[in-house]
C-alpha cells in the first residue's frame, strides 16, 4: 500500500511540476498583448472556448497596430503575415514542412529575380566588403580577420560562374524527387562580420560558402552527414548535421541552429 501511495505521490508531483513549467494562461482573457494572445492561440486546445473571444481580439489589435505604425516599422510586415494566417486558420502556428515550403518559395523568387537581372544587365558585381578586422567581444578590440582574403576570393566569382550557380540552385529548389543525390543549404548570417561556413563530409567531400555580414547565401551539396564549422566574429561555431533535404542554418544569433 505504501508503495502505491509513494508512486501516486511521485506521479502527482511530476504532473504539477510539468504544469508549472508550462505557460500560464490563467489571465489571458484580460490580455491585450498581441504576442501573448498569439502564443495562446498556438498552444491552446482546438476546442478551448476562449478562442472565440481572443482570436477576433488579436486580429483587431493587429489591424490597429498596422494602421498606427510608422512607415519604417519592420514589425508591420510580420503583423500583416500573421493577420493573413489568422483569416485562414485558427492560429499562426505552422508546421516545419509549411515553413520549409515558405522558405523555398522565397528562395525561388529571389534567385529567379537575380537570374533575370543578370540576363538583363549581363553583369554581376559581388560584395566588396572586406572585413579585414573583427571585434573581440570580450576585450572590445579589433583583431585581424584571418579569413578576409579567403572570403574575398570566394565572393569574387565571374558572371558565368555566378549564373551557373544560380541555375543550379534553382534546379535544386524545383526538384522534388526524394531520390536526388543533392539538395540546397541556405545560410543566414545575422552577425556584423563576413563569415565562411565550412561543411566537411565523408572522405574528401568538403564545401566552403562565403556569407556576407547581415546577408545570406546558398549552396547545393551532396546529401549526407556533415560537420558545419565557422568563425563568427571571432567565436567558433561547430555543429553536426544530417543533410537529406533542404535546410536553413542561422548563424550570429542566440538562436543559431
Amino acid at each position: 500500500m505504501k508503495k502505491i501511495l509513494l508512486l501516486f505521490s511521485s506521479v502527482l508531483f511530476l504532473s504539477l511540476s510539468a504544469q508549472k513549467k508550462g505557460k500560464d494562461y490563467s489571465d489571458i482573457m484580460k490580455s491585450n498583448n498581441i504576442y501573448e494572445i498569439n502564443a495562446f492561440l498556438r498552444d491552446a486546445h482546438p476546442d478551448d472556448p476562449r478562442r472565440s473571444v481572443l482570436k477576433p481580439r488579436v486580429m483587431e489589435l493587429m489591424r490597429e497596430y498596422i494602421k498606427n505604425a510608422h512607415p519604417a516599422d519592420q514589425k508591420v510586415k510580420d503583423m500583416q503575415e500573421m493577420l493573413a494566417l489568422l483569416k485562414r486558420r485558427p492560429s499562426t502556428k505552422i508546421s516545419f514542412d509549411e515553413m520549409n515550403a515558405i522558405i523555398k518559395q522565397k528562395q525561388i523568387a529571389k534567385y529567379k529575380a537575380e537570374l533575370a537581372s543578370k540576363e538583363a544587365t549581363d553583369k554581376y558585381t559581388p560584395s566588396n566588403a572586406q572585413n579585414t578586422y573583427v571585434i573581440n567581444a570580450s576585450t572590445n578590440t579589433a583583431i585581424p580577420n584571418a579569413e578576409a582574403e579567403e572570403f574575398n576570393m570566394l565572393m569574387a566569382v565571374t558572371p558565368v560562374e555566378h549564373k551557373n550557380k544560380t541555375v543550379k540552385i534553382l534546379n535544386s529548389l524545383f526538384d522534388n524527387d526524394p531520390n536526388t543525390k543533392e539538395c540546397i543549404v541556405l545560410i543566414q548570417n545575422k552577425s556584423d562580420c563576413n563569415i565562411i561556413v565550412r561543411m566537411e563530409g565523408v572522405g574528401t567531400t568538403k564545401y566552403r560558402l562565403a556569407v556576407p555580414a547581415q546577408g545570406e547565401n546558398s549552396i547545393v551539396i551532396e546529401k549526407g552527414q556533415y560537420l558545419f564549422t565557422s568563425l563568427v566574429c571571432g567565436a567558433q561555431y561547430a555543429s553536426q548535421k544530417t543533410v537529406q533535404r533542404p535546410i536553413m542554418v542561422a548563424l550570429g544569433s542566440a538562436a543559431a541552429q
